[in-house]
């Protein structure tokens, strides 16, 4: 019996995008994937200082988005726990949840990777799951020999995956709200009739 094939993107989704489905789809095809789980974060440490929707927003954007989708599903392990939200904490909770007969593909960008050394316990994130580092507009391929002190053996532990690029970017999609511009077509219309529905974006961010 095979092993199920588990994807995980996390962030802050706030909001989703397109960028993030292209990604989870691409990744879905190319790893053989049984399904993709989509992870809101509940309270990211490295978004200190700016200000978050609040949790029950990002999380409902994420279901409006993925809805149709048979092979993505919404977890809310991250939101539904108290704390700073920390990848290896929250990927050791789904390695729990999923049992020892799932392969875990933690997926995440390379502009993000490239700070590893400076997460929590990066080792044992590994030992957990493979790593799948794929490519972000204007980031060339990480060399992953750089990774080697908080991941011994980064380059064959590291998967790196060309994925189709697209240069929309949450923080981009939230300016343009504040700015009165459209967001059509960079995101579902589910997602923008939210958006609207509850005025998300419209307030100046905490600089």
């Amino acid at each position: 019996m095979s092993r199920r094939r588990v994807g995980i993107l996390g962030g802050t989704f706030d909001p989703i995008h397109y960028g993030h489905l292209v990604v989870a789809e691409d990744c879905w095809a190319q790893l053989g994937l049984d399904e993709v789980l989509f992870v809101p974060a509940g309270t990211p440490p490295h978004k200190r200082g700016r200000a978050i929707s609040p949790a029950a927003d990002r999380v409902e954007m994420v279901s409006r988005a993925i809805a149709g989708n048979p092979h993505f599903r919404l977890s809310r392990v991250d939101v539904d726990r108290p704390g700073a939200s920390y990848s290896v904490e929250m990927v050791a909770r789904l390695r729990h949840d999923l049992g020892d007969d799932a392969s875990i593909f933690f997926i995440v960008g390379r502009d993000a990777l490239a700070d590893l050394p400076l997460w929590r316990e990066p080792a044992r994130l590994a030992d957990l799951c493979r790593i799948v580092a794929v490519n972000r507009p204007g980031y060339p391929p990480l060399d992953l020999r750089r990774l080697e002190s908080a991941i011994p053996d980064a380059s064959a532990r590291i998967l790196q995956l060309e994925v189709p690029e697209l240069s929309t970017s949450a923080s981009n999609l939230r300016q343009r709200v504040r700015e009165g511009r459209p967001i059509t077509y960079m995101t579902p219309d589910a997602v923008i009739e939210y958006i609207q529905q509850h005025g998300l974006y419209r307030a100046r961010e905490t600089e």
